[in-house]
């Protein structure tokens, strides 16, 4: 059975979720790790789902012991971020995305569930394009902040499509945030186009972003495992977006 387990109780007002489950270049996670670095928000829950792997998460000249999956929060921005150190198994999905979906509904946050489109051969002379889709009234936030429509038909999979499906299926104010990116290598650079294209509007804060450019490669070196991990797993343990020409 899953939960949210809450550590430290949150006085927010109609707050934005930022989700960053490991998926395609990492995006959604460097996107999300950045924000609560950037930010230095408290972690305030964690999140127990009977597939999450049960392993413990250190920090560098810490000897606090964290789980996995985890919510932190910064009341002053009224934000709140979806932070996974680990891929979610393939059988997690559904049960996770209705504990997450319940938890958002209770604390009437709008979450931004984070993917990528992988692209081969990426041109980095233009920036990766970013477009958002959405469910129940948050449309009219992406349409406010002038957020793109996907070019063509497709579908997010792995634990952030269940996220959106969930949300779709319950009419909860949701969007979802697609962008290009590097399919085999973590993607700084797509993390820092999103932020800086649609996660800063919608959220309503201003977010530093220039050492995701500065540190790029020193980004991808410590995401380099991770990012190894996602390719081997299963198509459906990978958070992605896709064009449904691939399955035609």
């Amino acid at each position: 059975m899953a939960s949210i387990r809450t550590k430290t109780e949150l006085d927010l007002d109609s707050p934005t979720l930022v989700e960053g489950l490991p998926g395609v270049g990492l995006v959604g996670k460097i996107a999300t790790d950045h924000l609560v670095d950037a930010f230095d928000m408290e972690y305030v829950a964690s999140v127990d789902c009977q597939n999450i792997p049960r392993v413990s998460v250190y920090e560098a000249d810490a000897r606090d012991v964290l789980p996995p999956v985890r919510l932190y929060a910064d009341e002053q921005r009224d934000l709140l971020a979806l932070q996974s150190d680990v891929p979610l198994a393939r059988d997690t999905g559904s049960e996770f995305a209705d504990c997450v979906t319940e938890w958002v509904t209770d604390n009437d946050a709008t979450p931004l569930y984070l993917s990528a489109l992988p692209m081969q051969n990426l041109d980095r002379s233009t920036a990766p394009e970013v477009f958002g889709i959405a469910s129940g009234d948050a449309a009219a936030r992406l349409d406010a902040h002038d957020i793109d429509t996907p070019p063509e038909r497709g579908l997010v999979s792995g634990p952030t499509g269940a996220l959106i499906n969930r949300a779709a299926e319950s009419g909860t104010d949701a969007v979802g945030l697609v962008v290009e990116s590097d399919p085999q290598f973590p993607d700084p650079a797509a993390a820092k186009q999103l932020i800086d294209d649609a996660i800063e509007p919608l959220a309503g804060v201003d977010v530093p972003t220039e050492k995701l450019v500065e540190e790029a490669e020193e980004i991808r070196e410590q995401k380099k495992r991770l990012a190894q991990r996602m390719q081997e797993a299963e198509e459906n343990e990978s958070t992605q977006a896709r064009p449904m020409r691939m399955f035609q």
